[in-house]
């Protein structure tokens, strides 16, 4: 069970003439599934970027927070799994490989490893593919696979940038199922995605545009607060302003 907590306070970040973060402020409790949503250009990488420290902000703060005591981040590093929209694989690795290499990189005990990763290649579908190299997966098969690889190490912070970009719908289906798992499990989980279906899978969300916090809150209470059929809707609406 995740007890780390991140608090983002007026955050601002800009690159040349371009704000792509304009004063955000969020809040992120433990064991909760966060969902960023928003169009191309919203700010939604840039603002897990500045999460991971790799970029600076130029104005505001971010906090972590570990059982209400505040922590430095880097006590909290090996804490966060990542996943980034580009490709973070090795196309000439298998499934089997894949787990292996992760397994030794975070030195992972033997007999975990093989109840964790029995268990994962199981919940996404991926135990017939063991000798299949991630280069000839499919695309949803690919993005399974760089979650269970981020699951196995028990993270208690997940970051996913855009995971279901360019996916099949039955494979968005079972990766969104993964999701809800993990989630039970304890995990706190931000996802950013373009998808507006995708916005009310998750327990609460945070709506942007251009860098700047449109509202935020339970996906349903939304949609009733503001009339709107839909996510899709809802920035129909904005636009229509």
């Amino acid at each position: 069970m995740s007890d780390i907590a991140i608090n983002i306070s007026n955050v601002t970040k800009k690159f040349k003439d371009v704000v792509a973060l304009n004063g955000v402020t969020m809040n992120f409790l433990p064991g909760n599934m966060y969902g960023i949503i928003g169009p191309a250009g919203a700010g939604k990488t840039t603002l897990f970027r500045t999460l991971l420290k790799l970029m600076r902000t130029d104005d505001g703060d971010i906090n972590f927070t570990r059982a209400g005591t505040p922590v430095d981040f880097e006590d909290i590093r090996e804490s966060i799994a990542y996943m980034p929209q580009s490709q973070s694989l090795y196309s000439d690795l298998s499934v089997d490989e894949h787990l292996d290499f992760f397994r030794r990189l975070y030195g992972i005990p033997d007999r975990e490893y093989k109840t964790k990763k029995e268990e994962l290649l199981h919940l996404a579908r991926l135990d017939k593919f063991l000798t299949r190299p991630a280069g000839h997966l499919s695309g949803g098969m690919y993005k399974k696979l760089g979650l269970i690889c981020a699951l196995l190490r028990s993270p208690q912070i997940m970051l996913l940038d855009e995971p279901t970009n360019g996916v099949d719908p039955i494979s968005r289906r079972e990766f969104w199922s993964l999701l809800h798992a993990a989630r039970e499990s304890g995990i706190l989980i931000l996802i950013t995605t373009a998808y507006m279906d995708e916005a009310e899978r998750c327990s609460e969300v945070i709506l942007m545009e251009n860098g700047n916090v449109l509202d935020s809150g339970e996906p349903q209470a939304l949609l009733k607060k503001t009339k709107s059929a839909g996510f899709d809707d809802f920035f129909l609406k904005r636009g229509s302003k």
